[in-house]
């Protein structure tokens, strides 16, 4: 553990006197006041003692801000999947930077990021919001996102803390795991962003640990406190606080507020000595140092009072999704000289409406998406590009196009949005320009209006039989030209509020429209006798549902296109009821007729890419049959550029995976995410996850961890001498390899330790080490690897070490490892 100088203990104790004494102008029920959030994304500012309100915002890959608002946009970064396939801790550390940069842009001062857990089961709803299998992966590279954020002086969140692994009943699963999984895997993942980051905040969890809440866990002291010196605030996810006796436990601060189950009721505890005096100041004084740390308290020299690490947030998002882009197959389809291309058939409905992030609490709204399909009409000409929708992917309500929009009352693009009392009193109008609008924070008036109304002018590009409606929860109408064509209620689905809230049901009715020929479009919402937490928030789309009635036509003409053209891509993906936060998925399948839709074209061109528009694995049956697969994930708002690098051999394809992709659902060794009649979820499977359980099963996916190609080859030439090391050590491991190709290319190296006749249950090898390496054409270079022996280690108790040899295996993936060092681990 780094110690501090007795400089740095001076200043730290001249700033805990100057912080306590504030706190002693405090009465105990200001204290109290200031441990729950003032509303759904602020604190209590106190102008006795200089404190301003922080301010909160949703951060995984983008920041928000206050108010979900078009007219306010954000930048749209890749999903945390696409970042860790890069392997590259620096690309997360640019990340952290970048988000803080737009932190300060809107005023935040906290980003809620990043989501650290890990992807134990493929069916995980949110995995596309966290790294990666693997808990030493997931280390690295959420410690350097954290570095990166706090550098820029905004507060960074690891969450969930912990063992927030999947969706199925997240606010009251009860997950057991044992100790060792616990340690080795699951706080694993959390612990260099603490230890090494200095994380100045730690986001508590919904779900229970071993039969305790994690708001009310032992292990928010230990090891978090008492073990990795956090000194930081432990936030609650939204209303996981449930109780007063959480605050006797290490949980600061109740997020969100005014209501809480804090509040006057704490204030009673601490009166009758329920909960000591002590526990509340340390919580404040926690809250107090974070304010001082943002520059939030006055006399109190912020971290840094501007950003010291900017670049062009836009330039950066393309080279992270390109980073991010995994080629899994090339049978020598790509790259693409555009100027020998006569013809590219691009197909797939996430090809024109791409999935750039994914759904729930971290969505941001951008100012511009590029999406695949305008990538590949950029990079090769429009006129040698034609698109074929082949297979619907949507499912619900799909916001209108802006430039389809006229506000009725400014005559711009966009629509009126008015909400009004019950007497029928206008208490705001707002100027929207967009139809998918959250209303999540900020001052809208929700609680004090009877109905919200919108109103525009849409104008079909085609002429038929569409489907106009909107999803939300509530009681709704929608008019055609003045005339009530649709009056329904619709109910929220499922348990999960918050899923309830942004992924609702919708209802529509069929119309007839003419192509030029605008309409007229109003939708009122019922917003009186709303209750429960969201009632000062309202999440609604007006849109239209996908044309569906002729699925066998949309595939035929695909095949035509991808016969005509000299290269099919194709473009398959998920959508937002498929992955998105509330909900773990029930099957790994693409939805709707997209396999059928890759087979058609690629029998009817083989020379067809197949890019994945997917936050998480998906099942690929037609992976023998297409010329080549690229995972692009969620590619943020640069997607289709950073699509269109990689199709062109203007970039090279930089990800490997960072999570095992199956073959079949039936050959996924860990897979249950639903919690026993008892509430229950027994990680029954102890330190085997991800690849560790596909090795101990020894069953071959479809694409392995670790994997990935790019433009050129390379040799692992070889690895110095084994080594001898003691318990607590970092070994540094030097190995030379070339690349032999024709281009500049990237290989990533990637240690795993195998420990043969080990006395206790150990995979048959797991990652120690990794470090993405580059190279000119016919360059050989030296890379070094840094093992920790901690790695080696297991949990009993405490950290042990078997003395004895290991092999460490060198190489490209979790079985393509050429090279091989012992070292011996000293007692």
């Amino acid at each position: 553990m780094e110690m501090l100088s007795p400089e740095r203990r001076s200043v730290d104790q001249i700033a805990d006197q100057r912080l306590e004494s504030l706190l002693d102008q405090l009465s105990l029920e200001e204290k109290v006041r200031l441990l729950t959030g003032r509303d759904f994304w602020t604190t209590w500012p106190v102008e006795k003692i200089g404190l301003r309100r922080m301010l909160f915002s949703d951060g995984p890959s983008g920041v928000r801000g206050e108010v979900w608002d078009e007219r306010r946009p954000s930048m749209n970064f890749p999903s945390a999947t696409a970042i860790s396939s890069s392997w590259d801790p620096a690309i997360a550390d640019r990340l952290g930077a970048a988000s803080a940069v737009e932190a300060r842009r809107k005023g935040v001062d906290v980003v809620l990021g990043p989501t650290i857990n890990l992807h134990r089961s493929p069916l995980g709803g949110r995995h596309f919001e966290s790294f990666s299998e693997d808990p030493v992966l997931t280390a690295e590279l959420a410690a350097a996102y954290v570095a990166g954020v706090q550098r820029n002086g905004v507060g960074a969140t690891p969450k969930h803390y912990v063992a927030n692994d999947s969706e199925t009943d997240r606010f009251t699963v009860d997950v057991r795991v044992g100790d060792r999984a616990l340690r080795e895997l699951y706080l694993l993942a959390f612990e260099k962003a603490i230890v090494e980051s200095k994380a100045w905040l730690v986001m508590s969890a919904y779900n229970s640990i071993n039969g305790a809440t994690a708001t009310e866990n032992e292990l928010l002291e230990s090891p978090l406190n008492s073990e990795w010196d956090f000194d930081g605030v432990v936030i609650s996810d939204w209303t996981a606080v449930r109780s007063v006796e959480s605050a006797k436990h290490s949980q600061d601060l109740a997020m969100p507020g005014p209501e809480g189950p804090w509040g006057s009721e704490l204030v009673l505890a601490v009166k009758c000595g329920t909960v000591p005096e002590a526990a509340i100041d340390r919580k404040v004084l926690r809250i107090l140092q974070l304010a001082g740390r943002v520059g939030a308290l006055e006399g109190f020299e912020p971290v840094a009072a501007e950003p010291v690490d900017q670049e062009d947030p836009v330039v950066f998002a393309r080279e992270a999704s390109v980073a991010g882009t995994v080629m899994v197959k090339n049978d020598g389809v790509l790259p693409l000289a555009p100027a020998s291309v006569a013809r590219v058939a691009v197909i797939g409905h996430n090809a024109r409406h791409a999935r750039t992030q994914g759904g729930g609490s971290a969505t941001v709204v951008p100012e511009k998406i590029v999406t695949p399909l305008n990538g590949v009409r950029a990079a090769f000409g429009p006129d040698k590009v034609s698109y074929s929708v082949g297979a619907v992917v949507q499912e619900g309500i799909a916001e209108l196009p802006l430039e389809q929009l006229r506000n009725p009352v400014t005559g711009g693009p966009g629509l009126r949005v008015r909400f009004f009392a019950s007497t029928g009193t206008e208490l705001l109008a707002e100027d929207r320009r967009s139809t998918a609008l959250v209303w999540f924070g900020g001052d809208a008036p929700i609680a004090e209006s009877s109905m919200v109304q919108f109103h525009t002018l849409y104008t079909p590009e085609e002429t038929g039989m569409i489907h106009l409606g909107f999803s939300t929860v509530g009681h709704g109408r929608i008019f055609v030209d003045g005339v009530l064509a649709r009056e329904a209620t619709i109910e929220a689905t499922g348990t999960d509020l918050g899923a309830a809230f942004l992924a609702p049901p919708s209802a529509s009715v069929p119309i007839r429209a003419s192509a030029g020929v605008p309409l007229e479009v109003t939708v009122e919402l019922d917003l009186a006798g709303r209750t429960g937490s969201l009632s000062n928030a309202l999440a609604v789309t007006i849109g239209l549902e996908a044309d569906d009635t002729d699925p066998e036509a949309l595939i035929k003409d695909a095949v035509a296109a991808a016969r005509a053209a000299e290269v099919a891509v194709v473009v398959v993906g998920t959508n937002s009821r498929v992955e998105s936060e509330g909900y773990d998925r029930t099957t790994l399948g693409l939805p709707g007729l997209q396999d059928r839709l890759v087979r058609a074209v690629a029998a009817a061109n083989p020379r067809t890419v197949v890019v994945v528009n997917s936050g998480a694995p998906v099942l690929l049956p037609w992976r023998d049959e297409v010329g080549a697969i690229l995972i692009g994930y969620f590619g943020g708002q640069e997607f289709g550029t950073a699509l269109a690098d990689i199709l062109t051999g203007a970039a090279e394809p930089g990800g490997r995976l960072p999570t095992t992709w199956p073959a079949t659902q039936e050959d996924v060794p860990v897979l249950n995410t639903t919690p026993d009649v008892e509430g229950k979820l027994v990680y029954e499977e102890g330190v085997h996850i991800g690849y560790r359980a596909w090795l101990k099963a020894g069953v071959k996916p479809a694409y392995e961890f670790g994997h990935g190609l790019g433009y050129t080859n390379w040799t692992l030439d070889s690895v110095g001498a084994p080594v001898t090391a003691a318990p607590g050590a970092v070994v540094a491991l030097h190995m030379t390899l070339s690349n032999t190709g024709t281009r500049p290319g990237k290989q990533v190296v990637q240690v795993y330790a195998e420990r043969p006749g080990s006395a206790v249950d150990r995979p048959v090898r797991w990652l120690v080490a990794s470090a993405p390496v580059w190279a000119e054409s016919g360059e050989t270079v030296t890379a070094t690897l840094n093992v920790p022996t901690r790695m080696l280690a297991y949990w009993d108790n405490g950290w042990q070490y078997e003395p004895g040899d290991y092999r460490l295996h060198i190489g490209t993936s979790v079985s393509e490892l050429p090279l091989a060092v012992d070292l011996r681990l000293n007692a």
